[in-house]
C-alpha cells in the first residue's frame, strides 16, 4: 500500500453545506474502502487548507480516481501527494551515492 496526504479546501458549496460535511466524510471513507484503501488521519485546519486526510491506497491509479470521484461532487478541490515512509526515504537516499 501507498500512503497519499491529500490537501483539500472547501468550494462555495462544500462551506455551504459544512454542517453535512461529517457525513460526506463517512461516505468518502466508504468510497475508498470500497476500492481497497483506508483513511489513516483526518485533521480539519486552519489556513490556506481546510482539510488534511492522510490515506492508503494499493496504487495510483486507485489514489487518483478516489480524487477525481471526490472532486466530481463539487464540494471540495484537493491537492493530493504521495508520501514515502522514512525506510523508502533512506533507500533512496542511499541510492544516490
Amino acid at each position: 500500500m501507498s500512503t497519499y496526504i491529500m490537501l483539500a479546501s472547501w468550494t462555495d458549496q462544500g462551506i455551504r453545506n459544512a454542517p453535512d460535511s461529517a457525513i460526506r466524510l463517512d461516505k468518502a471513507k466508504k468510497e475508498l474502502s470500497d476500492m481497497g484503501g483506508t483513511f489513516k488521519s483526518v485533521f480539519l485546519t486552519m489556513g490556506e487548507f481546510d482539510l488534511v486526510l492522510i490515506y492508503e491506497a494499493s496504487d495510483d491509479a486507485v489514489a487518483a480516481r478516489f480524487g477525481l470521484q471526490l472532486g466530481m461532487l463539487g464540494n471540495i478541490r484537493t491537492r493530493t501527494m504521495k508520501a514515502f515512509p522514512e525506510a523508502a526515504y533512506r533507500e533512496i537516499i542511499a541510492s544516490l551515492t
